[in-house]
């Protein structure tokens, strides 16, 4: 096999592997701090492109992880995250950063954090940014960053 084989099998694997512990820690705020994560991850320069919500929305609608969810409350629930961060960015990300810090146990948090590298990785690149804010969502659930190569 191929060095791209070998990715996107690895690739494949993570995501049989969030769908299996989704379906073990399914709850409404485990959800909503997903998609807060993910809403930080898109926005990570700073702002958040049209492209960057469709491909985000796209994810969630297709994602494995997320599919034992309703996927209008996904939707509605990821754009009320957008909306508050393309209002008011620092407010946003108080606000995405207080849902997320409200994960107390331990595995949920691991899985938290393991969905947002996905999206950070989800277009072939997982950039400075979007690993800078990974980091600061590891901090908030009192994670170590480099258990996740951050």
């Amino acid at each position: 096999m191929g060095f791209f084989d070998d990715l996107k099998n690895k690739a494949t694997q993570m995501q049989a592997s969030l769908a299996q512990e989704m379906s073990r820690f399914r709850n409404q705020a485990l959800m909503e701090a997903i998609l807060a994560g993910c809403a930080l991850v898109a926005a990570a320069d700073g702002s958040i492109s049209r492209a960057e919500k469709e491909k985000m929305l796209g994810f969630t609608r297709n994602s494995e992880a997320l599919k034992h969810y309703d996927q209008n409350a996904i939707v509605d629930t990821f754009q009320k995250f957008v909306g508050k961060l393309e209002f008011d960015f620092a407010i946003g990300r108080i606000e995405a950063l207080r849902v997320i810090s409200g994960i107390k146990k331990p595995e949920e948090a691991r899985l938290l954090v393991r969905v947002c590298c996905a999206i950070g990785s989800a277009d072939g690149q997982f950039g400075t940014d979007e690993r800078q804010v990974v980091r600061e969502i590891c901090q908030e659930l009192g994670l170590n960053p480099g258990e996740f190569d951050l």
